[in-house]
């Protein structure tokens, strides 16, 4: 079965995100190894795990996503040696009624932004109510993070 991601992005307002109680983020480093109109093929990892995900062009808030756990060696060694743009972010797991926000707080050169992203099961799923902290959706905008330099 072909995979699909189902998201909705958001600019998380600064000054309420900093007051409210976080669970303790884990962090991750991500490495691009293609970014083109079609498609973006990045490797990523955190403390204990390693992945290699390639994503297709965005079609409304939905893309072809195919998702791999590879070794953490590995995916150390590529993002260091293969990957001309990157970038490090703590991620947030937040449970909101039935779905689950994911906040990537981003650091060094795209420090102070903060996007908030929901997966949904359907186009059609409904995310009311919204967290406080939600501000403008950027769910459009295929180059946020990348609006600015990496």
């Amino acid at each position: 079965m072909m995979g699909k991601e189902i998201e909705r992005k958001f600019i998380v307002k600064n000054d309420i995100w900093d007051n409210f109680k976080k669970p303790v983020p884990s962090f991750i480093r991500q490495g691009y190894l293609l970014i083109t109109d079609e498609t973006t093929i990045r490797v990523r990892y955190t403390e204990t795990k390693g992945t290699m995900t390639i994503k297709g062009k965005q079609q409304g808030i939905s893309r072809d996503e195919y998702e791999y756990e590879i070794p953490l060696d590995e995916a150390k060694e590529i993002f260091k040696n293969h990957c001309p743009k990157t970038l490090s972010k703590n991620r947030y797991k937040i449970p909101v009624e039935s779905v689950v926000w994911e906040v990537d707080e981003y650091i060094n050169n795209l420090s102070g932004l903060i996007i908030a992203e929901v997966e949904l099961s359907s186009e059609h799923q409904q995310i009311e109510p919204l967290p406080e902290w939600i501000g403008e959706e950027v769910t459009m905008d295929v180059s946020v993070p990348f609006s600015v330099s990496v």
